[in-house]
C-alpha cells in the first residue's frame, strides 16, 4: 500500500472514530431529563426523598450558610465546608429526617456512594460536610471512620437521596 493510501486510510478511520463519539454522546445527553417537575441548572445537586424529587440546590446556594471545619486525619489539611446537616434540614421537611432514615450521597461520575444514618448526618461531632474540590464541585467529607479519608470520601456529589423508614 502507497504511503498516500495509508495517510487517507489513517484519516479515514479517525474521522470515523470521532463521528461516532460525537455522535454517542449527543444520543446520551439527548436522552438525559431531569427528573419530572425539576429545572436543573448544570452542578446543582438533585434531592430525592423515598425515590421521589424533592429538590435541588448548587454550591452557590450554600454561600450563605454556616460553616464548619476540621483537620483530616490523612493529610493534616483543614477541611472547610458546609454541614450536610443544614442542607438537608433547608430542603426538606422536617418528618424526613427522623431517626431511622437513611441518607445516600453519590457520584455517578465516581462510582461511589455511601450511606450515613440521619443519626450520623445530625450529630455536629461527625463532620459530616460538603467542601468545595478544586474544580468547583461539592465532595463529601467527614470524620467518620466510613469517610475519614480522601480515597473514600465521595467527590463530584451529584445526587442525594433520603430514605424514610
Amino acid at each position: 500500500m502507497s504511503p498516500s493510501k495509508r495517510l487517507a486510510l489513517g484519516i479515514l478511520i479517525l474521522l470515523s472514530l470521532s463521528g461516532f463519539i460525537l455522535g454517542a454522546e449527543a444520543l446520551r445527553a439527548s436522552l438525559w431529563k431531569p427528573p419530572e417537575g425539576a429545572s436543573l441548572a448544570p452542578g446543582d445537586v438533585p434531592v430525592y426523598l423515598n425515590g421521589i424529587f424533592a429538590a435541588s440546590f448548587s454550591p452557590q446556594d450554600l454561600e450563605d450558610q454556616r460553616q464548619a471545619s476540621f483537620v483530616d486525619v490523612e493529610e493534616g489539611k483543614t477541611q472547610d465546608g458546609w454541614p450536610l446537616r443544614d442542607v438537608l434540614m433547608r430542603l426538606l421537611p422536617e418528618e424526613a429526617l427522623l431517626s431511622g432514615s437513611t441518607v445516600r450521597v453519590s457520584s455517578s461520575s465516581r462510582g461511589k456512594s455511601v450511606d450515613l444514618s440521619w443519626e450520623q448526618v445530625e450529630r455536629t461531632e461527625n463532620m459530616v460536610l460538603f467542601d468545595l474540590s478544586g474544580r468547583g464541585t461539592l465532595k463529601l467529607v467527614s470524620l467518620l471512620e466510613q469517610l475519614d479519608i480522601r480515597d473514600e470520601w465521595i467527590q463530584d456529589v451529584d445526587r442525594i437521596e433520603v430514605i424514610m423508614p
